[in-house]
């Protein structure tokens, strides 16, 4: 990989959404394991459902920080299967509530985060097509 698009991706907002993600992985891991460890019967999907996010956010903060080739396909994926989640789980937080009794980050399209997870995969997938054509050019 070029090292302009290894610099683009981690400079300017890459940086921004570097730490953004940082912040939900540390966010989304703590909530699961605290979640897992003392009220796992009280909802199990949504609190593995919460683990799988963050594990999501530390892959995709990893990624970005890396900035390689290969880490920038798995950043993609990352946040597609993000995207994909973030709209899946808030669907069915609101046609199955009973399954969601405690929220979880991807709950009602993350409301409860100030609706970031939805808003931060798109952010992330436009951020690595911009540094891309940026490294082309």
């Amino acid at each position: 990989m070029p090292d302009t698009l290894q610099q683009a991706t981690r400079t300017g907002f890459g940086r921004f959404l570097i730490a953004v993600y940082a912040v939900f992985a540390v966010a989304a891991t703590s909530r699961s394991i605290v979640q897992l460890t003392t009220r796992f019967e009280v909802a199990p999907l949504a609190y593995i459902l919460s683990a799988v996010a963050a594990v999501v956010y530390i892959i995709a903060t990893i990624g970005l920080a890396r900035a390689t080739e290969a880490s920038r396909r798995v950043v993609t994926v990352s946040c597609i299967i993000e995207l994909v989640g973030v709209l899946a789980i808030g669907a069915l937080s609101y046609i199955a509530p009973q399954d969601f009794p405690d929220a979880t980050v991807w709950s009602h399209f993350g409301q409860g985060y100030l609706f970031i997870p939805v808003i931060l995969p798109i952010a992330g997938l436009w951020w690595l097509r911009r540094t891309r054509e940026a490294g082309e050019g």
